[in-house]
């Protein structure tokens, strides 16, 4: 296997995870926070998607899809276009609230389908081109695309942890 099909592998993992975790919740299971800090998993699911359409947008130079395809519009949520979910405090976790898990896999489907264009051409000396000087050492494709499933895993890991108490309630 190449290491662009790795990749979409990795990445197709985490859309499947996704709409297992989703599937058959309501609007308000959804919303459910084991306490009054807890992420739900709208928010959990919402903020794992932002960051991959985030950061893939900004390495494959395009726009997101969250703006550029309206959802932003379609969820409605009280916060600044570009916001991610990085750094919510828990009122703001408490507001990510969505009429139904379609809305949560639409997107994530939408998001999924544009990395699957990014890595599908990549070569694994793409993989070293730096894409933020920012940090020390500065940090290549290969290391954002890590980056960015190892959140998304985390979070749709922690998802699936609040799925597994709502259920057994």
């Amino acid at each position: 296997m190449n290491c662009a099909g790795l990749l979409a592998d990795a990445f197709g993992r985490i859309r499947t995870a996704v709409h297992d975790v989703v599937e058959g919740l309501d609007a308000d299971a959804l919303a459910v926070r084991l306490d009054e800090g807890a992420n739900s998993i709208a928010w959990l699911v919402w903020h794992l998607t932002r960051i991959q359409d985030d950061h893939i947008a900004d390495v494959a130079g395009t726009e997101q899809v969250w703006s550029e395809q309206g959802w932003a519009d379609r969820f409605a949520l009280p916060f600044a276009v570009r916001a991610t979910g990085y750094g919510h405090t828990a009122r703001e976790v408490a507001q990510v609230r969505v009429p139904s898990g379609g809305l949560l896999t639409g997107y994530h489907d939408a998001v999924h389908e544009r990395t699957l264009a990014f890595v599908g051409p990549l070569t694994g000396a793409a993989l070293d081109r730096v894409v933020d000087e920012a940090w020390t050492p500065p940090v290549t494709l290969g290391v954002r695309l890590v980056s960015v499933l190892s959140d998304d895993l985390q979070h749709v890991g922690q998802a699936a942890f609040v799925r597994g108490a709502l259920l057994r309630r």
